[in-house]
């Protein structure tokens, strides 16, 4: 696979649940590793690049919550508005 940049990127792992899939790629020209996750049902996508202290495969099972951990907000649906209940 060549992505926007010319570079090419070696596909290590897919993986797909419940309309979301998550593949890891690795780049032969920057040698870094990435995790793109993206949900069918609402057209999210998102892509974390690794850091050296990271595990890949930790990453590549887990991306919502390294996701979350890095500061990323996202809903798995927007159109919800959240109902909060009055516990007085």
């Amino acid at each position: 696979m060549e992505d926007a940049e010319g570079s090419w990127r070696t596909e290590l792992a897919s993986r797909e649940s419940n309309g979301v899939t998550v593949q890891l790629f690795w780049s032969r020209s920057t040698n870094l590793v990435t995790v793109s996750v993206t949900a069918s049902g609402n057209g999210e996508y998102f892509e974390l690049i690794l850091d050296e202290r990271e595990r890949a495969l930790d990453v590549f099972y887990h991306p919502y919550a390294h996701a979350a951990a890095r500061g990323l907000d996202f809903a798995l649906d927007h159109t919800e508005k959240e109902v909060v209940l009055n516990a007085a």
